[in-house]
């Protein structure tokens, strides 16, 4: 296992609320995600139902802290909710039949959010013979209507595995939908093109019910780790899901990291008026202007979406940026010199599919794209909702924000700053401690742009 790695409960990385309906989809590991996930909202005391809208294996049941038969006709609630106060988890089913456990239909779950003091509804949704892998026949998934977290599951250990009946559950449904060959090993993308088709492993997600894939079972080596970030990213083409859990359910640290979609927001709105002229337009390597070489080197980072907030010369920093894949968002109030309109700007034109924004400087061409990625890796795997650099304990740029924090900002008045937000949730922050003070550095005079050069090798 890695050094130093975050424990990450599986809630966190579903963002379980109280009040929600869970269900858990696909093959790899949803009955083990369902209890695990159980037992940790029971430690922190909530009150947890737990069903199938299937059949599970009745040694299963051993998993649960406790259980009740209850029927359409006779739901029990007051039953339920005494096993919920002396347990804090309660399995419900209908009847156990030659050592399957039968569960409830979606009307049944639907009646009991109305019927049953509960936190939270954790359902397996579908069946897969305990397979990896699979793709659902025309009956299945069964999701209840009132569903507001899907959670599509696969396991990573069926990559390398033949597509065929032994490994996979229907595997006839992805042939036919892919024309992938019968029999041929199964390759890393194929995961998440299943994961993420609508007609697969979405199908019958209700239109209100946020989405999480889990992808489970992943050795917690770094090779492993990198093949399922390049997964998960693959499966967040699909805007209707929200965020790839990436772990082993089973295990002692049963999330490594949860990966969600992140944009940049690139300050280059100022008027430069220390500089004399329009600094982010100054050449840097390759004489390319320095807001084509911070572009460039996010672009390598493949972020989910780059905004370069315009203001001074608006248009000659779009042409500087010709045929690269950003957006521009332009900022009307960048006479007033202050970062916070510009990162309104910038906020307002991001996506709602995205979750976190880096805010980087357009003056800051020393940009690492190692630190990015540090600051990036330990958004993912849940050290902070906001990140920042660290050099000698003072922070630096870029700075991540998740999008929790963004109607704050949205609502400062002129004159207030974003670090006003940021300090103010000093509890949330988490510090990536880095040995250059790069992050510290921008461009505002020319006396900072020769120096910069100079220490950049650039004569």
């Amino acid at each position: 296992m890695e050094c130093n790695t975050p424990q990450m409960k599986l809630r966190q990385a579903l963002n379980v609320q109280r009040g929600d309906v869970v269900a858990f989809t696909g093959a790899g590991g949803k009955t083990s995600a369902l209890f695990r996930l159980s037992r940790e909202l029971a430690a922190e005391g909530w009150r947890v139902l737990c069903t199938t809208t299937t059949r599970i294996a009745e040694e299963e049941l051993t998993h649960a802290y406790s259980q009740l038969s209850v029927s359409e006709d006779s739901l029990r609630p007051m039953a339920i909710s005494r096993l919920l106060s002396a347990h804090g988890s309660v399995f419900l089913h209908t009847q156990i039949d030659n050592g399957k456990v039968v569960g409830l239909s979606p009307s049944v779950i639907n009646a009991l959010t109305d019927s049953v003091d509960s936190d939270v509804i954790l359902i397996e949704a579908d069946g897969s013979r305990r397979l990896p892998f699979k793709a659902p026949y025309a009956h299945e998934p069964v999701i209840p209507p009132c569903t507001t977290l899907v959670v599509p599951t696969a396991g990573y250990d069926v990559i390398g595995q033949p597509l065929d009946a032994e490994h996979v559950y229907n595997p006839e449904a992805m042939i036919e939908r892919y024309g992938y060959l019968s029999g041929d090993f199964i390759k890393a993308p194929w995961v998440a093109s299943v994961l993420r088709d609508e007609e697969l492993g979405l199908k019958n997600t209700p239109d209100q019910a946020r989405v999480v894939a889990l992808l489970n079972k992943v050795p917690y080596t770094k090779s492993h780790r990198l093949r399922a970030r390049v997964i998960s990213k693959l499966i967040l083409r699909q805007n209707r899901i929200n965020a790839v859990a990436i772990g082993s359910v089973q295990e002692l640290t049963p999330v490594l990291e949860s990966q969600r979609r992140v944009g940049a927001v690139v300050l280059a709105a100022g008027l430069s008026s220390r500089m004399g002229q329009m600094k982010v337009l100054l050449p840097w390597e390759g004489n390319r202007p320095i807001i084509r070489v911070i572009a460039d080197r996010l672009k390598r980072l493949r972020m989910d979406d780059i905004v370069i907030v315009t203001g001074h010369m608006a248009e000659q920093v779009r042409d500087a940026l010709e045929k690269e894949p950003v957006r521009f968002a332009h900022n009307k109030e960048y006479r007033e010199g202050d970062m916070l309109s510009s990162l309104q700007a910038g906020l307002r034109a991001l996506g709602p599919e995205i979750s976190a924004a880096l805010v980087v400087l357009g003056d800051q061409p020393q940009l690492d794209n190692r630190i990015v990625l540090q600051v990036m890796n330990a958004y993912a795997e849940g050290r902070g909702t906001i990140v920042a650099p660290s050099y000698q304990q003072r922070r630096g740029h870029p700075i991540l924000l998740d999008r929790m924090y963004w109607p704050e900002i949205l609502d400062l008045p002129r004159g207030g700053a974003p670090r006003d937000v940021i300090n103010a949730h000093a509890d949330d922050i988490y510090y990536v401690n880095v040995d250059t003070d790069s992050i510290l550095r921008d461009i505002d005079t020319p006396a900072d742009y020769q120096e910069a050069r100079k220490r950049a090798g650039l004569g």
